[in-house]
């Protein structure tokens, strides 16, 4: 073999060898970042478990809390727990926080058709508030539909099966009390703005209720008081700040022009809105739960749902 083929073949050799270690490394690597990727996805699996675990225990904190709130009836403790004071717990590599609504302090969407007979009083109130928030009034009419167990549409405003099937996707009336406030995107007349303007003052409890007077908005007690301009109600609401009402009868004192039927007002409140968050490292997870207390003081998580980010 001549010394110029045996030179070329050497040359050969030794790209192809550097070729070889090349795509050696290049393997070595790819496992070396697979295996890091792994590593990292566990660590998040982990880290995602260890967040959700906080933030449940956040929610079962929430329940203590309100416990011990209706053994003591601390009105400072209670407006501190109700105005998103409380500060983040910290816990190691993260840290925990709860926020409540006191959902009394809201008119009930499923009082306008309490037990599947319409409430008058109810539907002229919601008009009311409608109106306030520069809403149709008729659409009173669309969710009184949408809860009543009957086929029959109310006018103007209402809408039955009739409506919904007509649609595309079409669906039918739920014919039954709302789940959440939500849910109102499905009724006719109502879209997201709307849901989004209406969400500070209604919610959607799973029983009929009273509203709190000691903690509903100028524009709910406007509503259901007639009596009541929302400028009063302002005034009311302000005066109450540091001399809550004790009951019904220091209401009526306080306010003789007034009528707080027991039926429709209360001094102390069952249902809360309750939000939990946790953050654990690289983690995040946060729920939204319905919590209720019994006249016994016990409370109980009604719903829980996790919140996206």
């Amino acid at each position: 073999m001549s010394p110029g083929r045996r030179f070329r073949q050497r040359g050969f050799a030794i790209i192809m060898a550097m070729l070889v270690v090349a795509l050696a490394a290049s393997i070595a690597a790819f496992m070396a970042w697979q295996q890091s990727l792994w590593v990292r996805q566990a660590e998040n699996l982990g880290n995602l478990a260890q967040a959700d675990a906080i933030a449940r225990a956040a929610g079962r904190w929430m329940q203590m809390m309100l416990t011990e709130d209706a053994k003591n009836q601390d009105t400072k403790f209670q407006t501190l727990l109700l105005s998103g004071e409380l500060p983040a717990v910290p816990v190691e590599y993260g840290a925990a926080s709860v926020a409540m609504i006191d959902l009394q302090g809201r008119f009930n969407l499923n009082n306008l058709v309490p037990g599947g007979k319409l409430s008058q009083p109810d539907v002229d109130a919601f008009r009311r508030l409608l109106q306030s928030l520069d809403l149709q009034p008729d659409l009173a009419n669309a969710v009184v539909d949408w809860i009543d167990p009957d086929g029959e549409t109310t006018f103007p405003g209402g809408a039955e099966d009739a409506d919904y099937l007509a649609l595309n996707p079409p669906y039918r009336a739920a014919n039954q009390p709302l789940f959440d406030v939500d849910e109102l995107v499905r009724v006719k007349g109502f879209d997201a703005d709307a849901v989004n303007r209406l969400r500070p003052f209604v919610t959607a409890l799973p029983a009929p209720s009273q509203v709190n007077l000691n903690s509903a908005s100028p524009e709910v007690l406007s509503a259901l008081l007639p009596k009541l301009s929302l400028f009063d109600a302002q005034e009311l609401v302000a005066a109450r700040h540091d001399r809550p009402f004790k009951d019904l009868g220091d209401a009526a004192s306080r306010y003789p022009e007034l009528e707080f039927s027991p039926s429709r007002f209360g001094v102390d409140s069952q249902f809360f809105l309750g939000a939990a968050t946790a953050h654990f490292d690289r983690a995040t997870v946060s729920y939204q739960m319905l919590l209720a207390r019994s006249s016994k003081g016990g409370v109980q998580i009604v719903w829980q749902k996790p919140v996206s980010f």
